[in-house]
């Protein structure tokens, strides 16, 4: 095992965190860092300078608002130019390099990367909709990686990071303090947060839905009422942790060294040289913070009598558009449940939707596909894109005996959006697109008997 991977498992192991979902959270690393009574006073505590980081207009409504006030050992502004960078395989909106494709279509796992790739070199962008610089629409990418973010960090002016790990969990490092997010895990890095990534693995691999629009939020309960679902007190914000120093120091008073900082801005990639590490932040409080959810505390819901509910149901977080009840992005959970339908078809049915879905396995299999769907693969279906179980699902299905059924074999996600999902070129291209993805659906028989 690597030294930088020991130290990163010993860095998460000893993690703490403050809980709750969208909650006016503070935390100080060091005793009297915060002011009390005023976010800017004359002479911030200990030295500090005072910083206000907001992710909603200063003016939407205050359940709506997103702000959170940092003192750190130097401002974001002492910061050289930024000039463009080489964006690799990540991409950016808008995408117009390709054509948006009516035909389902369906990835294995990203190969595996060369030696010394990091998070951000191994990004790779399946597509995705809409327009950064207005706000709207949503991208899809996918990570492989086998090195730690090395005296650099990243952030996305374009708009929040879920992090889906599939293989190998990570720590990130944040403005805000730590977090540990493992397989089953989800991570939300806000809008214009710093971050830096440490395998905690020799090898990484997941999923990240890219939001434009409004911030991630829970989806309303209606007539289920006031429990279910992702519990708010679930969701886990870091306590604040610092560097005074270069990156990956956090020691006090260490000798600076150079870091990169890489920007997302307008689809591209920009990059500075900063003297000194910008995860330098003592206290902090807000709500527009970073945090973690174990998707196993997911509270499923599901009929006791007959048909299978709509996927809706098994909304983790929805980003709401100007259309009640029509999200810009939601991110559904296929977690282990009960079956229990009479007379039910139980595994989800063939359908056409207005929505746009990929749909991505973090392990396990998928109770609607049979084959073909592996951990760390992904399949797209655009908007009015017929699909549903395979045949051999089909037939199992039809014929099983309807007794209680616990599907606790695997765990799948959905990112789901208003708009369709156009792919790169790369992913069109890609050795891993499966070619012959239609053929699951095929030698489904006519049973018509008038």
């Amino acid at each position: 095992m690597s030294s930088g991977i020991e130290q990163a498992r010993k860095a998460a192991e000893r993690l703490e965190y403050l809980s709750g979902f969208g909650n006016e959270h503070s935390s100080e690393a060091v005793p009297g860092a915060l002011p009390v009574g005023r976010n800017a006073p004359q002479r911030a505590p200990l030295g500090l300078y005072a910083e206000q980081l907001s992710g909603s207009a200063f003016t939407e409504p205050r359940a709506h608002n997103r702000r959170s006030w940092l003192y750190r050992i130097r401002p974001s502004a002492a910061h050289p130019r930024f000039v463009r960078s080489d964006n690799g395989t990540f991409r950016g909106a808008p995408f117009t390099d390709q054509a948006p494709d009516p035909n389902r279509l369906r990835w294995g796992p990203l190969p595996e990367p060369p030696a010394g790739t990091d998070f951000l070199a191994g990004l790779w962008t399946l597509g995705g909709n809409g327009d950064p610089a207005r706000r709207s629409g949503m991208a899809i990418h996918l990570y492989a990686a086998n090195s730690p973010m090395a005296e650099r960090v990243f952030s996305d002016a374009d708009g929040e990071l879920l992090i889906v790990p599939e293989r190998g969990g990570l720590l990130l490092r944040t403005e805000f303090g730590l977090l540990r997010a493992d397989p089953g895990h989800v991570a939300l890095i806000p809008r214009g947060v710093r971050f830096r990534v440490e395998p905690l693995d020799a090898s990484v691999r997941g999923y990240v839905c890219e939001n434009h629009g409004r911030p991630f939020v829970l989806p309303d309960l209606g007539p289920i009422g006031a429990n279910g679902l992702a519990n708010a007190r679930d969701f886990q914000a870091p306590v604040a942790a610092y560097e005074d120093g270069g990156a990956g120091t956090g020691t006090d008073g260490a000798a600076e060294r150079p870091v990169e900082v890489v920007n997302k801005f307008c689809g591209n990639l920009w990059t500075a040289e900063y003297d000194h590490s910008p995860l330098d932040v003592v206290a902090w409080h807000g709500n527009h913070v970073p945090y973690v959810y174990d998707l196993r505390r997911f509270n499923v819901l599901g009929s006791i009598s007959y048909d299978h509910p709509d996927p809706s149901i098994f909304t983790v977080l929805t980003s709401p558009s100007d259309t009640p009840g029509l999200a810009g992005v939601d991110f559904v959970v296929f977690a282990p449940r009960w079956l229990v339908g009479e007379d039910t078809f139980r595994p989800p049915y063939f359908h056409r939707n207005v929505m746009s879905e990929y749909m991505g396995l973090i392990e396990g299999a998928y109770d609607a596909k049979a084959e073909g769907f592996v951990p760390g693969g992904g399949s797209l279906h655009n908007m009015m894109s017929a699909h549903g179980p395979d045949r051999t699902t089909f037939d199992r299905a039809s014929s099983a005996e309807l007794v209680p059924q616990k599907v606790d074999n695997g765990l799948a996600f959905m990112f789901e959006t208003r708009w369709p999902v156009a792919a790169t070129a790369q992913a069109m291209a890609a050795d891993h697109l499966q070619g012959r993805y239609d053929d699951v659906w095929q030698g489904l028989e006519r049973h018509f008997r008038p």
